[in-house]
């Protein structure tokens, strides 16, 4: 049943001139049919960069929203139109206008896991992996990390010069990765190192050897000598990891470390959002315009 599925979505990829993106986070078969993998950062990087005329995202919304904000002459087909990230909206444009009152100097520093509408009130945009490099490149003391309080935490503490308004949203998937679990983990494989997503609360991240975005944490893995890892982040890291490291064992650390939302894409909706090309995304020019110089100003931060 997978191979007609697969083979009828190879035909109308071509047929209809697309490009299929996956984050990590998607289930390993659909990993496994898309041309290009990877983070947020890669992804959006990848888009920018892509000669297709259609974009066929298999992740939530707001990659969907930012592979369309850097390309508004390309058509953007999400694979699941209900595939939503809950963080995306844990921070409204108030909350955003209460502290630049407060804070004039202020940089609004923007999660690239946030709204189309968020963004457009913001600064600049980071991902996990490039957030340490960005921040310490502005000139503002001030920074309002928002939505994830827990990446804001992670940075703040490698830039005490910096002063860090943060924000009250988060992960939910890396916030029920809980340190009593990673303790337990630990007794289970002494061996193994702990990888984790600095999305993770700070208690967790304390016990890690290692803290890093999904795609550090698969370099990290792979460069690594040694050969048992215990990994604190979304389990569809586990097939990268695996793919390039059949020789090593990887294990979670607790058991919910599910994102339901990343789970709805499926080679079947993928297949009909091929049919039927009708899950696009579509956003106002003046939100897009607007949304698109934080994203390229993350682009250009981030490469220099």
């Amino acid at each position: 049943m997978n191979e007609s599925i697969k083979s009828r979505i190879a035909q109308l990829k071509k047929e209809k001139d697309v490009v299929i993106l996956a984050h990590y986070y998607v289930d390993g078969e659909v990993q496994e049919i898309a041309d290009y993998v990877g983070d947020s950062y890669y992804l959006a990087e990848v888009a920018t960069k892509v000669p297709e005329s259609v974009i066929l995202f298999c992740g939530v919304s707001f990659m969907g929203e930012s592979a369309k904000i850097l390309n508004p002459e390309k058509k953007v087909i999400m694979a699941d139109r209900h595939a939503d990230c809950p963080m995306a909206h844990m921070v409204d444009m108030k909350k955003i206008e209460e502290v630049r009152k407060e804070y004039p100097d202020v940089a609004v520093v923007c999660y690239v896991n946030s709204t189309a509408e968020i963004k457009t009130a913001s600064d600049v945009c980071v991902t996990s992996s490039n957030a340490l490099k960005i921040v310490k490149k502005l000139p503002n003391k001030d920074i309002f990390f928002i939505p994830d309080h827990n990446l804001g935490r992670f940075i703040a503490a490698q830039l005490p010069e910096k002063h860090f308004i943060f924000n009250d949203g988060y992960c939910h998937v890396h916030k029920a990765i809980l340190a009593d679990d990673v303790r337990k983990a630990k007794e289970a494989h002494p061996h193994a190192q702990m990888l984790a997503h600095p999305e993770c609360t700070g208690d967790v991240l304390e016990l890690a050897d290692y803290v890093g975005s999904t795609s550090q944490i698969i370099d990290y893995a792979t460069a690594s000598d040694d050969d048992e890892f215990l990994i604190a982040t979304e389990m569809g890291v586990f097939y990268e990891l695996m793919q390039k490291n059949p020789d090593k064992k990887f294990f979670p650390v607790g058991q919910d470390q599910i994102c339901a939302d990343m789970k709805k894409v499926s080679l079947e909706g993928i297949a009909e959002a091929l049919e039927h090309m009708d899950a696009e995304v579509e956003l106002p020019e003046e939100t897009r315009n607007d949304a698109h110089a934080p994203l390229k100003r993350m682009l250009e931060l981030a490469s220099e």
